[in-house]
């Protein structure tokens, strides 16, 4: 089971890094690095056994809507200020999760 969450969060991480590349996407460098961030710090918890399968899962779904809302708003082809800022909010609400689950004294099986 663990092995499967492991190669799972790889894949997600995998994608993450690769995406912008592959899109070409340099409009919002800064949120891209924060996404890679976070992705690394699941990828490390589950690494460590400080998050547990589900807590690994949940946040990898935290993690990929927050990637689907930035697409759609950059979808129309302007990325504004408002929008950005909605991306970085949530962002600071998944980071804080993160911390949380890593920390909260479970550790996987």
């Amino acid at each position: 089971m663990r092995k499967g969450i492991m190669a799972m969060v790889a894949a997600t991480l995998a994608i993450a890094v690769a995406a912008p590349v592959i899109a070409g996407d340099t409009a919002s460098p800064g949120i891209e690095q924060r996404q890679r961030n976070q992705q690394r710090r699941i990828y490390q918890g589950v690494q460590s056994g400080s998050l547990t399968p589900g807590e690994a899962a949940r946040l990898e779904r935290e993690q990929a809507r927050i990637e689907r809302q930035e697409r759609r708003f950059k979808s129309d082809g302007d990325f504004t200020p408002v929008e950005r800022a909605r991306v970085q909010k949530r962002l600071n609400h998944s980071s804080r999760h993160i911390y949380r689950a890593k920390h909260n004294g479970r550790v996987a099986p």
